[in-house]
């Protein structure tokens, strides 16, 4: 493990842009229930944090997609490779994402859930890198807008590794 890691974003700043997100998230869905689709693997640290700071009842399922390999680049081919369990038919649907970069996964989730006749379909990131969009997709709840550079952290990997870091950081290889 030779790379180097910087801080970008600090645990006290993911901390406190999530409880902002989650006062925002509950009074949008006042009233409604929230079903939570939390991306795998990324988007678990970041999920379960915001699930706790939403105050209307909450629904929480997982879905694994991938993009990636073991690359840092985007392939743009997008699989499902597990699904969520519970149907998401007359639902609010909230897909949680870690990091929006290409935004291929998430329009073609978009696609998938509104097919499925989700009652409503929102976009939830951590993090958003808007110079690498490829094809568009409207994000409703972002936490931060980041440069295009290669981070770690905070459920976020490179290789499987540094999801553990209690921060956002930015790998130099």
């Amino acid at each position: 493990m030779s790379e180097k890691i910087s801080v970008m974003i600090s645990e006290d700043e993911l901390e406190a842009k999530i409880a902002e997100m989650g006062k925002k998230i509950s009074e949008d869905y006042a009233g409604e229930e929230v079903y939570i689709i939390c991306i795998l693997r990324g988007a678990s640290f970041f999920a379960c944090e915001l699930a706790k700071r939403i105050t209307v009842p909450v629904i929480i399922d997982f879905m694994t997609t991938s993009s990636y390999g073991s690359g840092t680049v985007s392939s743009g081919v997008v699989t499902i490779k597990s699904d969520v369990e519970i149907p998401v038919e007359g639902k609010n649907v909230l897909i949680v994402e870690d990091i929006i970069d290409s935004g291929n996964t998430l329009h073609y989730l978009l696609d998938v859930f509104k097919d499925r006749n989700a009652k409503s379909v929102k976009l939830c990131t951590m993090l958003d890198k808007p110079s690498r969009r490829e094809v568009h997709v409207d994000v409703d709840y972002t936490g931060f807008q980041i440069e295009d550079k290669f981070v770690v952290g905070y459920g976020l990997d490179y290789d499987q590794r540094y999801r553990n870091l209690p921060y956002i950081g930015v790998v130099e290889l």
